[in-house]
């Protein structure tokens, strides 16, 4: 493909016609094969993406235009005219947040306190025995113990 001048002139111009027409008929000729259900999904889908063009169309020239004069009327400086929400829109999105963390953390040291709780309980009852700790850790002391339970 050969490559483009920078500015257009008449003769590329007359290029461009040519080969938009001959896509064009290209496209009008092969629509005509297309099931009816494919050219059905196709209307759709241009009917959709042209409705979202007017959308962002009309949301432009919403933005472009000026706002009337009594429509910043109390409302704080920083919000509306810097462009930002400010400390409280903020403190309103990251407090649930910090919230959660929090929980979390606490969760995970309750939890690991238990632990150390439980494993100090188990110890305690080992060294307050009659019997020495390797006494637990025999395997005939352990059935011995099963079956002396009713």
């Amino acid at each position: 493909m050969t490559a483009l001048p920078e500015q257009p002139g008449p003769r590329l111009e007359v290029l461009q016609a040519r080969l938009g027409a001959r896509l064009a008929a290209g496209l009008s000729e092969r629509a005509a094969a297309v099931p009816h259900d494919v050219s059905e999904r196709l209307r759709v889908g241009r009917e959709h993406a042209l409705q979202i063009a007017r959308q962002r169309r009309r949301a432009l020239e919403l933005a472009a235009q000026p706002a009337p004069a009594g429509a910043l009327a109390g409302r704080t400086r920083g919000g509306v005219l810097l462009g930002h929400r400010g400390f409280w829109h903020g403190l309103a999105l990251g407090a649930p947040l910090l919230v959660f963390v929090l929980g979390l953390v606490l969760i995970q040291h309750w939890a690991r306190h238990e632990q150390v709780q439980a494993a100090a309980e188990v110890d305690a009852m080992l060294l307050s025995d009659d019997l020495p700790p390797v006494a637990w850790t025999d395997p005939g002391f352990r059935e011995f113990l099963r079956s002396a339970k009713p």
